[in-house]
């Protein structure tokens, strides 16, 4: 089972069992020093929550928060741990079965997307949707770098 999300128009997958929540887009405080695709962080629940722009960490520049604009908190591994990350996502599609077998390696070309971001494209219907390869999309030392400077530096928000 796979959550499918819209980032600039593209369709994506991610596995369902590490979504943990989708949260309506609020203000994000941003962290000195960071990435520009780390958009900030925001405050869910007392913890720490790292947010990542994957458009903009796909090339694609900055995403312009609209009214379906929302965050996917996913589970990532780090050294072991798992530490939650929110992904902005222009629009959630749907929660979709894609058998393992209906999953096919990247193609070396048209995505627009580092390949090695992707588990793969699931054949939906008539559609394809690129699986994301959450660990390798969230590098983890960036991650827990924006969590530390979050704590460390408040920004003003």
């Amino acid at each position: 089972m796979y959550l499918t999300f819209f980032i600039r128009g593209e369709e994506y997958a991610a596995p369902i069992l590490r979504v943990k929540e989708i949260i309506e887009y609020e203000t994000v405080t941003r962290v000195p020093s960071t990435p520009a695709h780390v958009r900030g962080v925001i405050n869910l629940r007392g913890a720490v929550l790292p947010v990542i722009d994957l458009a903009a960490k796909f090339g694609n520049g900055e995403t312009a928060a609209t009214r379906t604009t929302c965050i996917v908190v996913v589970e990532t591994r780090v050294d072991g741990e798992t530490l939650d990350v929110g992904l902005m996502a222009d629009a959630v599609s749907e929660v979709v079965e894609i058998a393992d077998e209906q999953i096919e390696e990247p193609p070396a070309f048209g995505t627009g997307i580092r390949v090695d971001f992707l588990a793969g494209m699931g054949k939906l219907d008539h559609k394809l949707v690129l699986v994301l390869d959450i660990d390798r999309v969230l590098s983890p030392v960036e991650i827990q770098q924006t969590i530390e400077a979050a704590v460390l530096e408040p920004a003003e928000v």
